[in-house]
């Protein structure tokens, strides 16, 4: 994705809250109905996806650096990336715990 963790953990973070918007718009309109066979089939798709997804964010640009002989700043990176997301984690469980969201 890019060199700056910041810009992946958004990334990843604007990821996630694209999926929770379309689940929860879907969900709201089809609440009357029941699932069907398709209903799992459909979210263990999204998990295949979304693995691959945040695969794509969390390690190109640091297997890309790596394959380079760039160990140290892949590992700086990626470690970055993580810690720059894991803070966005927090922040939004405590948002949320505090109720002001």
């Amino acid at each position: 994705m890019s060199k700056n963790p910041f810009i992946n953990a958004l990334g990843a973070s604007g990821y996630i809250i694209l999926v929770a918007s379309i689940i929860n718009l879907v969900s709201s309109a089809h609440k009357d109905k029941p699932d069907t066979f398709f209903a799992p089939v459909a979210f263990l798709s999204l998990l295949t996806l979304s693995a691959a997804v945040m695969a794509f964010i969390f390690f190109y640009q640091p297997l890309q650096l790596f394959i380079d002989g760039k160990k140290k700043q892949a590992v700086d990176l990626f470690v970055k990336t993580v810690s720059a997301f894991g803070a966005i984690t927090v922040v939004v469980w405590i948002l949320l715990f505090s109720g002001l969201i």
